[in-house]
């Protein structure tokens, strides 16, 4: 069974060379590339090659390399990978003479746990082009019996996938080793070799052992966890034969039943999955446009508050101009004409009344507002106008950011009501499976009661001591059928109930 997967990170799990990247930084990146080839190809030590890069690196911003680590990109496929071995329980490594600064963004980009690379010497946020970690002396292959041991596996439950001649202690160790575009020398000593950049190809090589490994146990388990069968046997031999016949055919039909059951299920699945990552990407999308429309409500709220305080500001200029004088001097002429013009009055009270309005009217003539008073307010009043069309604006713009906010959520709900739906019926599928899977079983074990009442009837060969008796050259063919069986097992062929046995006659698989 394969328990863990290790994979080295240049190259593999990102489509690059880190160091390379980051000799850019230092315009070294020439020199630092003809090293790693050299290294790669298996024409000096790693060690060696690994002190002589990061010397050339010396004084370069460690700031500046974290920009770069996050720039680089993953290998085609590696998301995808990771995941799908993980949802098999399948452990996830990295094994890399590269630097932690590289993985640990891939690891939080991809949610590796195990992660073993070397590490940067640094003083002063600078690169003083001494390099640390397990991998720069050490052999891959050593840090991989210090996981192995660690998680109480062995060797054969490993698949180590690598590329360059520093991967080879790994690969050639590891139960499968895989070169992934690898050099020569790698692809000498690898089990499997791809060559396409695509770490799907790699996922589905090991999910493909795994499903053989898987079937190999299944169908030894699954012989010895056979029901108890109280079928009742025919009288006669003849009956006997027929009711195996009845039997094979039945046990084909529920084979083919729960085959397309199980064929229901995994479409049914992925239907889901599939609703369920588009899921994931409008309810991203709705948040996306949530936070737009907020941020805009913000800009809105500061642009009702700049045009509130220039109002304000325009308010207080023109009371503290005398304008508040001006205005109560003109309300005061005002009802003084009304009284004169509404009122009976005797001659002396009215003349007195023209007199005081007058009065009024030459205080009202040396009031003149200041001119800069006049200036500043005018330029508050643009201001004001300026920002309510922000307001306005900016509104307008957060409605439209609203709108896309709750297509995306009615969309949200819809895929997550479908995905829900293909769900249940994901679940219906593998209970009707299970139950034909049970019902399978049942009749395997009759057919087991049949088998065995044709095998004790059977006439035994009488050996002779001086030439291979007839048994023994039906075994040999048996044997040779067997094994011929098997081959077509592991290809994926489908095995009747009378293969099975026979396979297991001979202890094959």
């Amino acid at each position: 069974m394969i328990k863990l997967v290790v994979f080295d990170l240049d190259n593999v799990i990102i489509d690059g060379e880190a160091i390379d990247e980051i000799g850019k930084l230092a315009n070294v990146e020439e020199d630092i590339a003809a090293i790693t080839e050299k290294a790669m190809q298996g024409e000096i030590d790693f060690e060696t090659s690994i002190k002589d890069r990061v010397q050339l690196l010396e004084g370069t911003s460690i700031e500046d390399i974290e920009k770069v680590a996050d720039e680089l990109p993953l290998m085609a496929g590696a998301s995808e990978a990771i995941k799908s071995l993980q949802d098999n329980d399948v452990d996830v490594a990295i094994i890399s003479g590269s630097f932690d600064v590289v993985a640990e963004n891939v690891k939080g980009k991809l949610g590796i746990e195990k992660v073993c690379t070397n590490s940067f010497t640094v003083e002063d946020g600078k690169l003083t082009g001494e390099v640390t970690g397990p991998l720069v002396s050490g052999s891959k292959l050593d840090v991989l019996n210090g996981l192995v041991e660690e998680a109480g596996i062995t060797l054969d439950e490993v698949v180590a996938v690598g590329d360059g001649a520093n991967d080879i202690s790994m690969i050639e160790s590891a139960g499968c080793g895989i070169a992934f575009n690898a050099k020569d020398s790698v692809k000498e000593i690898a089990d499997i070799v791809i060559d396409e950049k695509d770490l799907t190809k790699v996922s589905d090589e090991i999910l493909n052992q795994l499903t053989t490994d898987d079937a190999k146990t299944e169908t030894v388990e699954e012989e010895k966890a056979l029901p108890k069968s109280d079928f009742v046997l025919a009288d006669t031999m003849e009956g006997v034969k027929k009711q195996k016949d009845e039997k094979e055919a039945e046990i084909s039909k529920v084979a083919d039943e729960r085959e397309n059951f199980n064929k229901i299920a995994k479409e049914q699945r992925k239907i889901r999955d599939e609703l369920n990552a588009s899921l994931k990407e409008n309810l991203n999308k709705a948040i996306e446009f949530r936070n737009e429309r907020n941020e805009i409500n913000k800009a809105v709220e500061a642009a009702k508050k700049a045009r509130n305080e220039a109002n304000n500001k325009i308010k207080s200029l023109e009371w503290s101009s005398g304008k508040r004088d001006k205005i109560k001097i003109e309300n005061e002429i005002k009802k003084i004409d009304k009284i004169i013009e509404t009122r009976v009055l005797d001659i002396k009270k009215e003349n007195q009344l023209v007199k005081n309005a007058n009065d009024l009217r030459k205080q009202l003539m040396k009031i003149h507002e200041d001119e800069s008073v006049q200036g500043e307010s005018q330029e508050l009043k643009k201001l004001s106008e300026e920002e309510h069309e922000k307001v306005i604006t900016l509104s307008e713009k957060a409605q439209v950011a609203h709108e896309e906010m709750l297509t995306y959520f009615r969309k949200t709900d819809d895929i997550r009501t479908a995905a829900d739906e293909a769900h249940k019926k994901f679940i219906e599928a593998r209970k009707n499976a299970s139950a034909k899977h049970e019902e399978f079983k049942a009749i395997l074990s009759d057919i087991h009661v049949i088998n065995k009442k044709l095998d004790t009837n059977r006439p035994k060969k009488r050996r002779t001591e001086t030439k291979p008796s007839s048994g023994s050259n039906r075994n040999r063919e048996e044997k040779e059928r067997a094994e011929e069986i098997f081959a077509k097992f592991k290809q994926g062929g489908k095995v009747s109930t009378e293969e099975i046995l026979l396979l297991q006659k001979y202890n094959i698989g």
